[in-house]
C-alpha cells in the first residue's frame, strides 16, 4: 500500500464493475475514501466494499444512481453533497456500449447512448466542480474510448458519444484551471470487463493485433493511469487525452 490518495475524497461512477471496480480497489489500496455510485447494491457488493474498507483502513459510501434518469443524477449530487463537502477527485467511469451500423441505429437508441455516456456525466461533473471549485483543488478524470477516434463499423453511437466527452474534456480543462482543477481523458482499447465479451471475437482481434504490444487491456492497467492522474504525480497535466492502447497505430 502507497499513500498517494491517502485522505482524498474520491467519486467513482460505475465503482462495481470492470474499470470503475479496478479504479475503486487501487484507489482504496492507496489511501482514499472513496464515494462509490452504483445502480444496485448487491450482497456481493456490499461483502466487497466491506472487504476493502477492512483491508485498507478507509471509508466507501456506495451510492445509488440511474445515469438516464436526469433526476436521479441530481439527486446524487445532492447526496454526495451531504456526504462529503470536499471532493477531490471525480472520476467519470460508468458508460454502456452499443454496437450498430450507422444504417440501422436508431435515434431513440442515440439518444440513449448519449443520456449514459454523455450528458450525465457532464451533469453530475458541473456540480462536482462546483465543490471543487470552492476548495481551489480538484481533479476530474473522464474515462473516453480510442472508438472515439478508430471508426470501426458498428460504433457510431458509442465512439460518437465517447469522442463527444473527449471533446468536452478539453473545454473543461480550458474552463476550470483557474480554479486549480485539473481535467483528463484516459481513452482505453479493448479492455477485458464486460465489454469485452459483449465484442464480436473478430472486432477484438482486429484492435488487439493493430496494437505494438499485441494484447487487450487488463482493468490495472487503466486504473493505474487514473491513479497517476488523481495524485499529485500529475499537478501540471490537464486538458489530455490519454491513450491506454498498447500502441495502436
Amino acid at each position: 500500500m502507497s499513500n498517494l490518495l491517502q485522505k482524498k475524497v474520491v467519486v467513482v461512477t460505475g465503482a462495481n464493475r470492470g474499470i470503475g471496480k479496478c479504479i475503486t480497489e487501487t484507489f482504496a489500496e492507496n489511501g482514499a475514501n472513496i464515494i462509490a455510485c452504483i445502480r444496485t447494491l448487491s450482497p456481493e457488493t456490499e461483502k466487497w466494499i466491506q472487504g476493502l474498507e477492512t483491508k485498507f483502513n478507509i471509508s466507501i459510501h456506495p451510492v445509488l444512481v440511474d445515469l438516464s434518469d436526469e433526476i436521479s443524477v441530481k439527486g446524487l449530487i445532492k447526496e454526495i453533497m451531504s456526504i462529503s463537502p470536499r471532493v477531490d477527485v471525480l472520476v467519470n467511469n460508468a458508460g454502456i456500449a452499443s454496437g450498430a451500423l450507422f444504417q440501422m441505429t436508431t435515434i431513440s437508441e442515440l439518444r440513449k447512448i448519449f443520456e449514459i455516456n454523455f450528458f450525465s456525466q457532464i451533469s453530475l461533473t458541473q456540480g462536482v466542480a462546483k465543490l471543487m471549485a470552492r476548495n481551489k483543488s480538484g481533479s476530474i478524470i473522464n474515462i473516453t474510448s480510442t472508438a472515439a477516434f478508430i471508426a470501426d463499423p458498428g460504433t457510431l453511437a458509442y465512439g460518437s458519444s465517447k469522442s463527444a466527452f473527449a471533446r468536452a474534456t478539453k473545454s473543461m480543462a480550458t474552463e476550470l484551471g483557474s480554479s486549480n482543477i485539473r481535467v483528463n481523458a484516459i481513452a482505453p482499447s479493448v479492455t477485458k470487463t464486460d465489454m469485452f465479451d459483449q465484442m464480436s471475437h473478430e472486432a477484438r482481434e482486429k484492435l488487439i493485433n493493430s496494437s505494438a504490444l499485441k494484447r487487450a487491456a487488463e482493468p490495472k492497467d487503466i486504473a493505474n493511469v487514473a491513479l497517476f492522474l488523481a495524485s499529485e504525480l500529475s499537478s501540471f497535466i490537464t486538458g489530455q487525452i490519454i491513450r491506454a492502447d498498447g500502441g495502436i497505430s
